[in-house]
């Protein structure tokens, strides 16, 4: 099959579906935000929460998850924040009560509950009833740790890390079961854990009562640990961010322990962490997102006593400069911030003012430019039905009529992805994780292309579900046939 777009040109020459993509290819342009670089105030949560996890879901709404009320009491409620309203409502509440746990959201749209308040026991949550099940039954998570990293892998498992053990979680089988053991010492608090465009996950920290850091990278062909770095700042740098170049940006300084505002990248082709300066102010326990021009949004922080504080900055990569961009519309540490289909940024809860004290309130930032998630081209012209994915190397569509079978290959065309970044987009099929070949320019202007393969696990039938997730954003839903 080919691994650049340049198979498109020798077979689309007279095709009806070049046509229908070419007419459509103006999906993916990039509309000017109203009140740009601002910070607006949204709907409010029904209960004031911190620590909390915020997921974006295939249907775009925000699941709302945990967290606390008064610190250190965790509690189980959820909620759903609706963009095309602003508003949020109650969805079931969690099996248990937590707080700085993890959520993950699977390649068949259900989201994994891991950790969080020293637990050891996982859940899931089920967009389609609103509920929330415990995973016992088909498997129970390895005591032990406070679980609260996690990160999907390209192969759709779940790599869950804390404590003296790291684990793997199979959707496809509800199962758990071990993987490899740290390099180093075991961490005693894991900051951060980034998948890199490798697939390969980078994993801070600090061990020893946290008087030395923890920087290690996760193979996951191998199932092996291995050292990297160190940081320079480890003991002060919360926040890891995957930038549009590979790179990672740390920020997150301590005002309190009288830190400067410093930030450092990591660069995986190197294994080795840089400074780049610092910040315009300090962010401990802050939240950052990527925009998808390539920046970086960083806001909130601790103030010295324990107060928030409102700040807000953006991290140019391509600059390499920090600015600042004004305050939220609240103060605000602990809070969660989540990039939505439209290009906004959603920013929900956190302490404020103090420590102890949670906040309902939300708002959106409006970006200088809004992108949207990326769009699949469907035959149909309005993004349902059957896909314009087609046999690798040919004019034909995988239709009911014309099914690929696992293992196949498969041309999808789309707009959307950012040119010359090396993040690649995540494809589920059936809801499973298609191994991706290529992504990035199809040899025609404002069209993408990505080459997959068609995972053994999908069950056959004439409408299987293809979805495309980049830069954490889902896109819309098409289908294919599968034999």
């Amino acid at each position: 099959m080919p691994t650049t777009g340049q198979g498109i040109r020798v077979f689309f020459k007279a095709s009806s579906v070049l046509l229908l993509l070419m007419g459509a290819a103006g999906h993916g342009t990039i509309a000017l935000a109203q009140s740009a670089g601002t910070f607006t105030a949204t709907g409010n949560m029904g209960v004031a929460r911190g620590d909390h996890s915020a997921t974006l879901l295939l249907n775009g709404k925000v699941l709302i998850a945990g967290g606390y009320t008064d610190a250190p009491m965790a509690v189980a409620s959820a909620e759903l924040y609706d963009p095309s309203t602003g508003t949020f409502t109650a969805t079931g509440d969690m099996t248990t009560p937590r707080q700085g746990h993890a959520a993950t959201l699977l390649a068949d749209g259900r989201v994994l509950i891991t950790g969080g308040s020293g637990l050891s026991n996982t859940e899931l949550y089920d967009p389609s009833t609103g509920t929330f099940t415990a995973t016992a039954g088909t498997g129970d998570m390895i005591p032990g740790g406070n679980w609260a990293r996690a990160v999907l892998l390209g192969n759709g498992k779940v790599l869950i890390l804390g404590g003296s053990n790291a684990e793997l979680y199979d959707p496809a089988t509800g199962a758990f079961a071990a993987t490899g053991a740290y390099a180093g010492p075991s961490p005693v608090f894991l900051e951060t854990a980034t998948l890199l465009p490798d697939g390969r996950v980078l994993i801070t920290g600090c061990a020893a009562g946290c008087t030395s850091g923890v920087t290690e990278l996760y193979d996951p062909g191998a199932g092996t640990f291995s050292l990297t770095g160190p940081m320079m700042g480890w003991d002060n740098l919360n926040t890891a961010t995957l930038l549009m170049n590979g790179k990672v940006l740390f920020v997150g300084n301590s005002e309190n322990d009288g830190f400067p505002a410093g930030a450092e990248v990591y660069d995986p082709a190197t294994g080795t962490f840089a400074s780049i300066g610092n910040a315009a102010e300090p962010h401990e326990f802050s939240a950052a997102a990527l925009v998808p021009d390539g920046r970086v949004l960083i806001a909130g922080n601790q103030l010295p006593g324990g107060d928030s504080d409102a700040r807000a900055e953006l991290y140019d990569s391509a600059a390499g400069t920090f600015s600042a961009i004004g305050n939220m519309t609240a103060p605000r540490f602990f809070q969660t911030v989540t990039l939505l289909r439209d290009g906004t940024v959603l920013i929900a809860g956190g302490a404020s003012p103090t420590f102890r004290a949670s906040t309902s309130s939300a708002e959106i930032y409006h970006p200088a430019a809004l992108v949207p998630a990326p769009a699949l081209f469907s035959l149909s012209g309005d993004g349902r039905g059957q896909g314009a994915i087609l046999h690798a190397n040919t004019p034909r569509v995988a239709s009911s009529s014309d099914p690929a079978g696992a293992g196949d290959y498969l041309e999808i065309y789309l707009t959307g992805l950012a040119d010359g970044s090396v993040i690649p987009p995540q494809v589920a099929i059936g809801g499973r994780m298609a191994e991706i070949l290529y992504f990035g320019k199809s040899g025609y202007a404002g069209l993408n292309q990505v080459n997959v393969r068609v995972p053994s696990s999908v069950a056959p039938g004439p409408g299987v579900s293809v979805r495309l997730t980049y830069l954490g954003r889902p896109s819309n839903e098409v289908t294919i046939g599968v034999q």
